[in-house]
């Protein structure tokens, strides 16, 4: 039953079950061991680890396949053809009028650290280790501002093009940047609330105990989601999974297509897994039926995946590879961390007048680990979410969206044919003209 040398469906089934088994796992582990708790350390990182360990690339005990690191680029096509769906519908004046300020911050961030950090591999580290890769540096914006997702599909898009070791680059800093965000943001939050910069929270070790188990008392427990259709023709929820797995495979017949007619330009599948789902949701929208549509269902298959992708991800990890490159590493993750520093909490003091802090926390967690690991962070310090940072992030990020696809789709095919460096002093100087437009349109704080 477990011959791996031939993929079958078992396989498939044999490989579902050792992962859901192992986020079984690290559920427990985060229940019942209490330095666990403390670190907030979430249970698809423990089960991506204890994969990694007992795994084919740590001790061999468990038997999963070699295609565990194909899941992730899969699954990364899955969370991406969610999105659409899940998105309101907005105005542009209502974005700049609200949340400019966010906007610039967000649009920066992003900017700012994929340029900096790209720069620093291509004019520092290939000074020290001329035998990396030109594409070396990315590797950290990859983990850090992409997190596990974003790795799974650059390392993809990097293995059609030849560099088979980015993934494990990629995963490994995600790892690093998630652990990263747990730790420091814990600490910025104990240091914030000595110092009275917190809005919400006064004392840390007040944090109800839910938050730290991640258990939920029947007293505060809420629907997930609302059903859409009659069960008696389709379950709601197998309606909203298979919208989205079409969208996801739309987007893979997308890239294929595309690969067919142009075999030079290779698209990433969760970049056309997008667009397919954003133009299913305009047909939506156009008949009338986007009411039927439950925005938190597809995000419940969304954060299914997501949980799913960072297993498989952090258990696919070469540890090989990680020791071939383990001086360069540390020297990318400790700049990299001093970056972001800087970048989340200088800026975000002046391009956050009310609730700075909260909104910066939010952004640390977003930079260094996930989206999740944010609103983790934000609702220790804003447990009731009275600074509206996550309605104002969620129509900032809306324009910052396509920015964001745009360099996952291209920043490996561009690093390929040797145009890296202008690609990341492009970034540079959009980063720095965000800034002036801050200026000039009054969002930047002088106090």
């Amino acid at each position: 039953m477990f011959d791996l040398t031939n993929f079958t469906p078992w396989v498939l089934f044999s490989d579902a079950g050792i992962i859901c088994g192992l986020l079984l796992i690290g559920k427990l582990l985060r229940v019942k061991v209490r330095l666990i708790q403390r670190l907030f350390i979430p249970p698809s990182l423990l089960a991506g680890l204890l994969g990694l360990a007992f795994g084919p690339n740590g001790l061999g005990w468990l038997p999963l396949s070699s295609n565990v690191s194909t899941y992730s680029a899969i699954l990364i096509a899955v969370v991406f053809a969610a999105l659409p769906f899940s998105s309101p519908r907005f105005k542009v004046k209502e974005v700049a009028r609200r949340v400019g300020p966010m906007w610039a911050f967000s649009q920066f961030g992003m900017l700012f650290q994929w340029a900096v950090m790209g720069l620093f591999g291509l004019l520092v580290l290939r000074l020290i280790w001329p035998e990396l890769n030109p594409a070396f540096g990315v590797m950290l914006p990859t983990g850090f501002y992409g997190g596990h997702g974003t790795a799974a599909a650059i390392g993809s898009a990097f293995d059609g093009l030849g560099w088979d070791e980015a993934a494990s680059l990629g995963m490994t800093t995600a790892t690093i940047g998630v652990i990263v965000a747990i730790l420091g943001g814990l600490l910025f939050i104990k240091m914030a609330t000595r110092r009275g910069h917190t809005s919400y929270l006064a004392d840390f070790n007040a944090l109800p105990d839910e938050y730290r188990s991640g258990l939920l008392p029947e007293e505060k427990r809420e629907p997930t989601a609302v059903g859409t259709t009659s069960p008696i023709s389709i379950d709601s929820h197998m309606f909203h999974l298979s919208l989205v797995m079409v969208a996801a495979f739309g987007g893979y017949l997308m890239s294929r297509g595309v690969k067919l007619l142009w075999p030079a330009l290779e698209l990433p599948v969760f970049s056309c897994a997008f667009v397919v789902g954003i133009l299913f949701k305009s047909i939506f929208n156009s008949v009338g039926a986007s009411r039927y549509i439950d925005p938190r269902t597809t995000v419940g298959i969304s954060s299914s995946a997501t949980d799913l992708l960072v297993a498989c991800g952090v258990a696919s990890i070469k540890l090989a590879v990680v020791v071939k490159y383990a001086m360069p590493l540390v020297v990318l993750t400790v700049a990299g961390i001093a970056l972001t520093v800087f970048t989340v909490f200088w800026f975000g003091r002046r391009l956050n007048n009310k609730d700075w802090f909260e909104k910066s926390i939010f952004a640390w967690g977003w930079w260094t680990g996930t989206m999740a690991m944010g609103i983790a962070l934000l609702r220790i310090v804003d447990p009731k979410m009275q600074s509206h940072a996550m309605d104002d992030y969620a129509l900032a990020y809306l324009p910052c969206a396509p920015v964001e696809i745009l360099l996952i789709t291209f920043v490996p095919i561009l690093f390929a044919a040797g145009a890296g460096l202008w690609l990341m002093l492009g970034c540079l100087v959009l980063s720095l003209l965000i800034l002036f437009l801050a200026r000039r349109c009054h969002w930047w704080n002088q106090k």
